[in-house]
């Protein structure tokens, strides 16, 4: 496991990733893990003047397991991110030094948390380190993208006493086989069993069960995060429930 970092732009922001290389016949986890599992975790500190602005999970895989079923991957996977060092260039050309924590699970057949600490220090430099832009733009390339005309949520709806969403997608035309598609609600809850998938001339219909939800829980007013994957493509987007 290692971090790079791309040099501080002059307001302070920083692009970066987490790169992991689990060894053959291991996984680790996107940022819903499935059944089991623990979703990597970026922690960056410099006496709150750090912000970390978000983190990119690359199209991950659905592996089973026997009866449990796991999100992630089982190869060198790479973790966008951006963050903001909020007093840099308070003092010209002086170097930032903060600290970066990468906590992450690794799981062949038990799941083994695994920890790291980084020193980092950041300076403005002239000119684009090559080698480090290049491993982000490869990383930006396998992220999904947002829907697209040919490939999106057309409707979504809870049914029967809201035990079910159905959904139903329009799928891009070279799409022969059957869409993956991943539902994220509240943490720790995803959906990914689907039943009587159906495609017409419209889209693609499909039920997905939606389980026990945790006690009181209101979905009035939630937003649901949706990955679908068809063919090469993956879109991923949100669904709100008003």
């Amino acid at each position: 496991m290692r971090i790079i970092a791309m040099p501080p732009e002059p307001d302070g922001k920083v692009r970066g990733a987490l790169q992991i290389e689990p060894k053959p016949g291991w996984i680790t986890y996107w940022k819903e893990p499935g059944d089991t599992g623990i979703p990597p975790q970026l922690i960056f500190s410099k006496n709150g003047d750090t912000q970390l602005d978000s983190v990119s999970f690359p199209v991950p895989k659905r592996i089973d397991s026997g009866n449990l079923r796991d999100i992630g991957y089982d190869e060198p996977v790479t973790f966008p991110f951006e963050l903001t060092l909020k007093d840099f260039g308070k003092v010209p050309n002086a170097p930032t030094s903060l600290s970066a924590s990468a906590f992450i699970g690794l799981c062949r057949n038990i799941c083994i948390p695994f920890q790291a600490d980084f020193p980092l220090t950041m300076q403005a430099v002239k000119g684009t380190p090559v080698e480090e832009a290049m491993i982000l733009n490869a990383a930006a390339a396998k992220l999904p993208q947002k829907p697209a005309d040919d490939f999106r949520i057309l409707r979504y709806a809870m049914v029967k006493d809201g035990k079910v969403l159905r959904l139903t997608l329009r799928l891009p035309d070279d799409a022969t086989s059957q869409p993956q598609v991943i539902v994220t609600g509240p943490e720790g809850h995803v959906l990914f069993d689907e039943a009587k998938g159906k495609r017409d001339a419209e889209g693609y219909t499909l039920d997905m069960p939606v389980g026990k939800l945790p006690k009181g829980y209101d979905i009035k007013g939630k937003h649901w995060g949706i990955l679908a994957i068809a063919g090469n493509r993956a879109i991923e987007t949100s669904l709100s429930f008003e």
